[in-house]
C-alpha cells in the first residue's frame, strides 16, 4: 500500500490550484457582452496548398508508390533464390584394439 507523504499531498494541491487558475484565465476570455459587440467582417483570397483537392491526390499516389517499392522488395517471385546445401561427414572408428 502506498503512504502519501506531506511533499505529495503538496504537489497535488498545487497542480490543483494550478489547473484551477488556467481554467478561471480561460473561462475568462468569454466577453460576449451584448452592449459592446462589434462585427468585423474578414475575407481572405488565397487559400493554403493544402486545402486543395489535388495536392491530396498527388500525395497519396506517391504513398502508394512508395508503399509497393517498399514492400514488393520481400516477394519470392523477384527470380532471386538463395540454397543452402548441408553437407555431413560421420566418421566411424576402425581401430578396435582395447
Amino acid at each position: 500500500m502506498k503512504h502519501l507523504t506531506i511533499a505529495g499531498n503538496f504537489k497535488a494541491l498545487a497542480l490543483f490550484c494550478l489547473l484551477l487558475f488556467i481554467q478561471v484565465v480561460v473561462l475568462a476570455q468569454d466577453t460576449s457582452s451584448s452592449s459592446s459587440t462589434k462585427s468585423v467582417t474578414v475575407t481572405k483570397e488565397t487559400s493554403d496548398w493544402f486545402s486543395n483537392p489535388w495536392v491530396w491526390v498527388i500525395g497519396a499516389a506517391v504513398f502508394i508508390l512508395l508503399l509497393v517499392a517498399l514492400l514488393g522488395r520481400g516477394g519470392g517471385s523477384s527470380g532471386r533464390t538463395d540454397r543452402t546445401t548441408v553437407t555431413k561427414t560421420i566418421r566411424t572408428d576402425t581401430d578396435t584394439d582395447l
